[in-house]
């Protein structure tokens, strides 16, 4: 049986159709079910995962000293609600699933766009799914070697079953992985709540000493401030993921926004307490020697109870890391369907009616990273890759302002917004290579660049012994994964 017979045996009327033997026809498409308390549950749980729990030690060895710490932490904050509400105008006026995939192909072209994906599917999202999980495995397996670090076999096998059983989850049902997300969002601003309040409650004990002269330290200067920003905008990746499944939302229009306007200070203010209420019981030099900042927090503050913050720390990555299976397989949906990888990625599973192959790849290239991974050096890589695209998706944005003046914008923002994004973006990614260039940042470079010829070999001259590779192979997994088109199935 070929392709075209798969096709046709899955296909049914058009919906305003009779079914026969009085069925009823559905359209094969993602459906609606993200409402606004989702969307919000999406944004935190997937921005609220392990940055906060490692990233506040970069950022102080950085700056030196408590104040600027705390200012480039609020300041992180402000720079993810403008590029998010930057993405909220793109995601108002561009109504499809996949976030820069579509921007870029509106504002510049196929090619842009590929590089995206290319890169995308290939490295940032896998990537950041890598080192979520191994941060889950990390806060996991502590409790059970007190005084040594968990061994890497370990950490490795148990951040691999935790792909795994988030990329079950997703592939089973969209409503499944909203409930987890939900739950995982709840849980993990519980131990957000207790650090907060044990802070605020040190704080009104007349705890404040190491507060004293807080911008007291070295002198700081650009790359130094550059560096302290890449680390904490690390914490507040995600920022974007809502645009990845805008087709799945109820009302995009208003639920869009509203969840970007609640969901991201809600984070920022969450992440300033949060650094507060470290500072309260630890001077910056016992900052920067503890190997698990939340951990020796709880030690010091929760003792007996200290075993709560790795739980719940737990919590908190396998959340964000659910989030984030959740929207990067969309990604690999919308480049599928658009012709940019194999069509059988941007098929959708019968029963189920989620892109279950998109997820399933997204997932496999993820293990490929855990296998080998250091966490800090797929941040390096994750990093200056995604901040290469954002500047580029938000300058697409003033692109479209002049180029498709007629398209409807319920969100406009000023233009100012744009261009303080952009500039910041070509700091971000300058600043690692003047501070301390290393070969790793050209190696990135050169990936995103061999996107190229794949796409001038499968994109634009689509060679025929390409495709003949292809077809048997879309075959076999649509049957195996009983998954069709985005067409109509009958329920």
């Amino acid at each position: 049986m070929d392709e075209e017979n798969i096709r046709k045996r899955s296909s049914v009327q058009e919906p305003d159709e009779l079914s026969v033997k009085g069925k009823k026809s559905k359209s094969m498409n993602l459906q609606k079910e993200v409402g606004l308390i989702s969307g919000i549950c999406v944004i935190v749980g997937t921005v609220i995962g392990s940055g906060i729990f490692i990233s506040p030690k970069s950022v102080l060895a950085n700056v030196g000293a408590v104040g600027p710490c705390l200012v480039i932490w609020a300041a992180c904050g402000v720079l993810a609600t403008l590029g998010a509400l930057c993405f909220a105008e793109l995601g108002t006026m561009i109504t499809k699933s996949g976030a820069e995939y579509p921007y870029l192909m509106e504002a510049f072209g196929p090619i842009p766009a590929y590089l995206f994906s290319w890169t995308s599917l290939l490295v940032i999202k896998p990537s950041s799914f890598a080192i979520i999980c191994l941060s889950f495995a990390n806060y996991a397996s502590a409790p059970f070697y007190p005084g040594c670090e968990p061994p890497i076999i370990v950490i490795k096998c148990l951040a691999t079953a935790a792909i795994v059983v988030i990329t079950l989850v997703n592939s089973l049902s969209v409503k499944l992985a909203s409930y987890v997300q939900n739950f995982f969002t709840a849980a993990k601003m519980v131990i957000v709540v207790i650090i907060v309040v044990s802070g605020i409650v040190l704080l009104a004990k007349g705890n404040t000493q190491n507060f004293n002269n807080s911008f007291d330290g070295p002198p700081l200067s650009v790359g130094t401030i550059s560096l302290a920003f890449y680390n904490g905008l690390w914490a507040y990746d995600g920022w974007n993921q809502l645009n990845y499944i805008t087709e799945e939302l109820k009302d995009p229009h208003r639920n869009l926004p509203l969840s970007i306007v609640i969901g991201i200070p809600l984070v920022t203010v969450s992440y300033i307490l949060i650094n507060i209420s470290y500072f309260t019981v630890m001077t910056s030099t016992e900052l920067l020697q503890s190997q698990a900042v939340a951990v020796t927090f709880g030690d010091r503050v929760l003792y007996p109870a200290s075993w709560i913050v790795p739980l719940f720390v737990a919590f908190s990555t396998i959340g964000a890391a659910n989030g984030s299976c959740f929207t990067a397989g969309r990604l690999v949906y919308v480049a599928g369907r658009e012709g940019h990888m194999l069509k059988v990625l941007s098929y959708i599973s019968i029963k189920r009616f989620t892109p279950a192959p998109a997820i399933i790849f997204h997932a496999a290239i993820a293990i490929i990273y855990v296998i080998p991974g250091d966490i800090n050096t797929l941040i390096n890589y994750f990093s200056f890759a995604v901040w290469i695209f954002y500047g580029l998706t938000v300058l697409g944005l003033i692109v479209m302002r002049f180029t498709r003046k007629d398209w409807g914008r319920p969100i406009r923002v000023p233009f100012i917004i744009p261009i303080i994004v952009i500039i910041v973006s070509i700091m971000l990614v300058l600043a690692p290579i003047i501070s301390a260039p290393e070969l790793p940042y050209l190696y990135c470079v050169l990936f995103i660049l061999g996107g190229l010829g794949f796409y001038t070999l499968f994109i634009h001259f689509k060679f025929s012994w390409a495709q003949k590779i292809s077809k048997p192979i879309t075959m076999h997994l649509q049957m195996l994964l009983e998954v069709v088109p985005p067409e109509g199935v009958t329920e």
